[in-house]
């Protein structure tokens, strides 16, 4: 059988909105016309995609298992429409690169270097936002590059996907916290009674079950805050352990074991970009240079 892309595009919209009314307000198409290509579908196929009930529509067991396929194809199509696009538009001046706010800050100047020693005239904006914002920017065209946690993401067609590696998390307190004189046979009961302080954007990744150890604990937005607070003893929290590249740090902040806790968290992180041509070389010294820098994310 042959389906045309109208035909399934309007049946993953009819499918998602449960109504053949915001289908076509999302299609721009006319109420009539969606409800055609549905029954055209149906008699092509033999089988009934939709109940209707009322005003809407149920999707009958066929349909849920056509779905999955539709969809993807949509997405490959779209795909395909934007790299086509893309490949008549010259070097971008600027990028948007946007990244979860707990990676470290010497990771993403690292980032920074290997781009200017790359492209010296482009400019780079760095911005922190979440995974649901990150994915969107890219697919409006606001954010060129992501750099996010995919501990439960699912493969995204319509987003270029490059696993980097996972980001080794540990127990750090301040030089001077309680937490330093504990046995590590002792450190799990001891962490779980002290104030522990989380990254929200580990929260935000749906990473709490792995993440808050302690029932006493606080959300701060900010990498660098969190850090500040655990070297002046307000709490103990779960750090990347990149963060022992600065001499500084490590002067102020202990890492601390727990004999329970046998193995460091491990956060897998991704680097998402659009599929289109002006930004395969720049994604290239990106890949690059955070696979290439020691330590390495694993």
């Amino acid at each position: 059988m042959n389906f045309s892309l109208e035909q399934l595009i309007t049946f993953v919209a009819v499918y998602e909105q449960r109504s053949f009314s915001q289908a076509a307000a999302k299609l721009d198409r006319h109420r009539t016309t969606v409800g055609q290509v549905i029954t055209n579908l149906e008699d092509q196929l033999a089988i009934a995609l939709f109940d209707r009930v009322g005003r809407k529509v149920e999707p009958s067991e066929e349909a849920t298992l056509l779905y999955h396929y539709a969809n993807q194809v949509v997405e490959q199509a779209r795909t395909f429409d934007k790299v086509a696009l893309s490949l008549s538009y010259e070097q971008l001046a600027s990028i948007t690169i946007a990244y979860a706010s707990f990676l470290p800050h010497t990771l993403l100047s690292h980032i920074r270097k290997s781009l200017t020693a790359a492209y010296p005239s482009m400019r780079v904006n760095f911005i922190v936002r979440t995974q649901p914002e990150i994915k969107q920017g890219i697919q409006d065209g606001s954010i060129h590059f992501g750099i996010v946690n995919v501990h439960k993401s699912k493969l995204i067609n319509s987003i270029d996907f490059t696993f980097l590696g996972h980001m080794d998390f540990s127990l750090f307190v301040g030089n001077n916290h309680p937490l330093t004189q504990c046995e590590s046979s002792e450190m799990l009961t001891a962490m779980k009674n002290s104030k522990q302080l989380v990254v929200k954007s580990l929260l935000d990744d749906d990473m709490a079950e792995k993440v808050i150890l302690s029932a006493e604990y606080e959300i701060i937005d900010q990498l660098a805050l969190v850090i500040k607070f655990v070297q002046e003893g307000l709490g103990w929290a779960l750090l990347p352990r990149t963060i022992l590249e600065s001499e500084y740090v490590t002067s102020n902040l202990v890492e601390i074991h727990s004999a329970q806790i046998k193995d460091n968290v491990k956060v897998p992180i991704a680097l998402w970009s659009p599929h289109n041509k002006q930004v395969i070389s720049i994604k290239k010294t990106i890949v690059d240079s955070i696979t290439s820098r020691e330590p390495k994310i694993t």
